[in-house]
């Protein structure tokens, strides 16, 4: 098994390993606790009566809450197929693949205690204030993962990316100033535009008018429907921009790189970067809620 002591004490290791530093390690790992805890005496109740005392029983291989946030830290991370999880923690692949959809739902109860998950939905403007009081600027973007060609010809049609070229799952992500990702829409399928399903969540008119949103020239048609919008010059057919409209263009540029920088942030944890290998639906949804919420939990206690 892995000496995770080691990588507990060294951080550059670590940060490869999990993505995170001792500290913030250090600082999740009650959450998380209280998370698992949670989760065991939930299963208790719903189950059949209690065998054995609490604790009583054969011991897991995995120990203590230390060694199980460590695993699902390092599938995020290096996103190992469970044959290689199961041969660095001394587990059957068939263990390692049941410990990670068991621990993934806790990371991600541990993170909503931080205060790290991003919300699904706001629902209005007075909402959005609530949530984020700080916020003085939104950038709004498209993120996609790749997927594996599916089998169904209507999936393959849905799931297909022009923009990609291959086979994707789309997420609509808005960001704030401090690359912190504020709302994550639910995955949908590549083939569906970012206007189109930005229109569907508006996400856009639950933000406050003083906070200007950024956005790219794929939102073409929103600063006609939403009064804080900034959208780049398009150029027009047959002929050019002004120098004005391209100093603004490259201003507004500089100002929305902090939006693909949060997303490079997120695909860190290559398992929301890498092909999606995994077959139980819904799924990658939460792989990527959890990416981000490891993302802000990162940004928060760096």
């Amino acid at each position: 098994m892995l000496d995770i002591e080691r990588a507990l004490n060294n951080d550059r290791l670590l940060r490869s390993l999990s993505g995170l530093n001792r500290q913030a390690f250090d600082e999740l790992l009650p959450a998380f606790e209280r998370a698992y805890l949670a989760a065991q005496n939930h299963q208790t109740l719903a189950g059949r009566p209690r065998q054995r005392a609490a604790g009583g029983g054969q011991k897991g291989q995995l120990g203590e809450s230390q060694s199980k946030l460590f695993l699902i830290l390092v599938y995020f991370k290096c996103y190992p197929t469970f044959d290689v999880l199961g041969f660095l923690f001394d587990l059957d692949y068939s263990r390692a693949n049941r410990w990670v959809h068991r621990l993934q739902p806790m990371l991600e109860v541990a993170l909503g205690e931080k205060l790290a998950l991003p919300e699904r939905k706001i629902d209005s403007v007075e909402a959005f204030i609530e949530r984020f009081p700080s916020v003085k600027t939104v950038m709004i973007d498209g993120t996609e993962r790749p997927i594996a060609r599916p089998q169904d010809k209507e999936s393959q049609k849905d799931n297909y990316s022009g923009k990609k070229r291959r086979h994707t799952r789309k997420h609509l992500g808005a960001t704030d100033e401090k690359k912190r990702v504020l709302i994550l829409t639910p995955a949908r399928e590549g083939k569906v535009h970012d206007k189109r399903l930005l229109d569907q969540t508006q996400i856009a008119q639950t933000i406050p008018d003083e906070i200007p949103i950024a956005l790219d020239l794929g939102f073409q048609g929103l600063q006609n429907e939403v009064v804080q919008v900034r959208i780049p010059h398009k150029k027009p057919r047959g002929g050019s921009l002004t120098d004005d409209q391209k100093r603004e263009n490259r201003q507004l540029s500089q100002e929305r790189v902090v939006c693909e920088n949060a997303f490079a942030g997120v695909k860190r944890y290559r398992a929301v970067a890498e092909v999606y290998r995994n077959r139980v639906s819904g799924f990658d949804d939460h792989l990527m809620l959890t990416a981000c919420g490891l993302w802000n939990f990162y940004l928060s206690a760096a």
